[in-house]
């Protein structure tokens, strides 16, 4: 919520015993000065970007610290944050409505058809913001690689429609049509809501995003509910989300992305064109082995009777560890034992 009169407005006839934000370390004035501000104990709820470049000594004056998963956790105490106080506390997925959906289901052949795939080409589906950042040119390379020899299959990108992905969009479909696989490949990039996300994802038959930046994957989740098999990578947020060889295939990562710097701004709490030079160089990005996405890709596709034990144990691993109630429960029991709220 942006709304600062809106906050002070609930702060004043809710008086509530913590306010928890959503956000990542740069919303720190927004999540945590803000309450702070109004005499409420402040519980922020954190995803990391690569670097922990500000707000330290607030962070650390907090008695509790909610992250995403463990390597978010791992990101902060990395770059300064104490780790006595920070708990991981995964997303909750709505697994009432991320479910599994009979391949005849009307809805299921309806949003197949809108894309352009019949009933016998295999679906790979990437979401995100951009494709990009969810690992999809490595996943165009690797079709690629095994497109002679794969069954019939077509690769669906759905993202955003901001400026940014405009650029990335073009960006990733010149790399198709220098693969030679452009035919192949659809980008859907118009608004949908959260109500049609569950049937785009039963829609698939394997959900690929081995990303480049990864703090918990909530698409590679969602997927696990739908009873869909994962190709993702061997790092960040994937490992607590992921288990490889039962509900997922990790990649192994080829490439570490690493700056010896980082210029930042107002958005950080500094004057624009701030720089800040490391001691030690700092991995920002990942990129998966492209071989090892290609030999998973085509395991699945060529195995339907695994795709389907994949995805019964993703959904089980989803219902026993990320249902809403279950991160509910959490929720509360982190409250009582840290902060003594019950």
């Amino acid at each position: 919520m942006d709304s600062a009169q809106e906050k002070e407005w609930y702060y004043r006839w809710f008086e509530p015993d913590v306010v928890v934000g959503v956000g990542y370390w740069g919303h720190t004035p927004q999540l945590v000065l803000h309450p702070q501000r109004y005499g409420v104990q402040p519980v922020p709820w954190l995803v990391a970007d690569g670097f922990i470049a500000n707000y330290q000594e607030v962070l650390n004056a907090l008695p509790l610290i909610l992250v995403t998963s463990h390597w978010v956790k791992e990101m902060y105490v990395r770059d300064g944050i104490c780790g006595d106080n920070i708990e991981v506390l995964p997303v909750g997925c709505d697994t009432d409505s991320f479910i599994p959906f009979d391949k005849h289901d009307p809805k299921i052949l309806a949003v197949r058809e809108s894309l352009g795939i019949s009933p016998e080409q295999l679906m790979i589906l990437t979401v995100g913001g951009d494709a990009a950042s969810k690992g999809a040119q490595e996943v165009m390379q690797a079709l690629a690689i095994i497109d002679s020899k794969a069954p019939d299959w077509k690769y669906v990108c759905k993202v955003w429609p901001q400026p940014r992905t405009k650029v990335q969009n073009l960006a990733d479909l010149e790399m198709a049509s220098d693969l030679g696989i452009e035919k192949n490949v659809t980008y859907a990039t118009n608004t949908i809501s959260r109500n049609f996300m569950p049937y785009l994802i039963g829609a698939c038959d394997i959900y690929a995003a081995a990303s480049r930046l990864e703090g918990f994957g909530m698409p590679q989740v969602e997927a696990g509910a739908c009873e869909k098999p994962v190709i993702g990578i061997r790092a960040m947020g994937m490992l607590d989300t992921l288990v490889d060889g039962k509900t997922a295939l990790l990649a192994d990562v080829a490439q570490q992305i690493v700056v010896q710097g980082v210029t930042l701004g107002v958005e950080s709490g500094y004057e624009e064109n701030h720089s800040i030079r490391f001691r030690e160089p700092r991995t920002v990005d990942y990129r998966a082995n492209v071989q090892d996405i290609a030999r998973h890709l085509m395991t699945l596709m060529t195995d339907a009777p695994l795709r389907e034990r994949m995805g019964k144990a993703g959904r089980l691993r989803v219902v026993e560890q990320f249902d809403y109630r279950v991160v509910a429960r959490r929720f509360v029991q982190i409250m009582q034992d840290k902060l003594g709220i019950r």
